[in-house]
């Protein structure tokens, strides 16, 4: 079954970092996952998060407000 990542961002830079990593992440792994970025506010806010750039796995929050390591997405990849 396929992993839905959410990256949620207005579009700064490390909003698009995050959503960079993660691509490359998944392209490297082999994982089939569908990437979707999410730049609206109010869809932002609807999850709940603060902090920007925020990823979702399987709708789960799993990082808020800062780019996340390439260990720590492979770690959300394989559960």
């Amino acid at each position: 079954c396929d992993m839905e990542i959410k990256v949620l961002g207005p579009g700064c830079m490390k909003c698009n970092k995050t959503e960079k990593i993660i691509k490359k992440t998944i392209e490297e792994t082999g994982i089939e996952a569908t990437l979707e970025k999410v730049t609206d506010m109010l869809e932002i806010a609807a999850f709940g998060v603060m902090g920007t750039p925020a990823v979702i796995v399987n709708g789960k929050i799993k990082s808020v407000g800062k780019i996340p390591k390439k260990e720590e997405i492979i770690s959300w990849l394989e559960k």
